[in-house]
């Protein structure tokens, strides 16, 4: 059977991309691999074996453009509350924490961040499907 173990971004500076996932999600560089002509980091945390690939080309000097087709990531946390005042002490600044409500029921609550290259990241309590 298949299973998930990461998924890839490609970023523009990584010493930026590193210190903005340190900071919001304590991702950590798991490994690092130099080729000639761009650098694959994996980041992960002690949470969870799926990890952030960080793609950085080498010759790259614009931002990449993200189109209209990326969604985001997404991380659950123990305390949103909590997490959502972090983040906006440590300047990362966060969105207003939102609820998705379903026949009355709220299945989600959540915030976003954009990281330093403008991907979006979702972060939900953790709870029923979020896990």
């Amino acid at each position: 059977m298949a299973k998930a173990i990461h998924s890839m971004i490609r970023v523009l500076d990584e010493q930026r991309s590193l210190m903005f996932y340190d900071k919001a999600f304590g991702l950590k560089v798991a490994e690092r691999l130099a080729f000639e002509s761009f650098t694959l980091v994996y980041l992960s945390n002690e949470h969870g074996e799926f990890e952030l690939e960080l793609t950085i080309n080498h010759d790259r000097t614009e931002p990449y453009s993200l189109g209209d087709g990326y969604g985001h990531l997404a991380f659950s946390v123990d305390d949103l509350e909590a997490e959502h005042a972090r983040f906006e002490s440590s300047g990362l600044t966060p969105t207003s924490l939102k609820e998705l409500k379903l026949e009355g029921n709220p299945p989600a609550r959540f915030f976003f961040v954009q990281d330093p290259d403008g991907y979006k990241i979702e972060v939900l309590q953790r709870g029923g499907r979020y896990k």
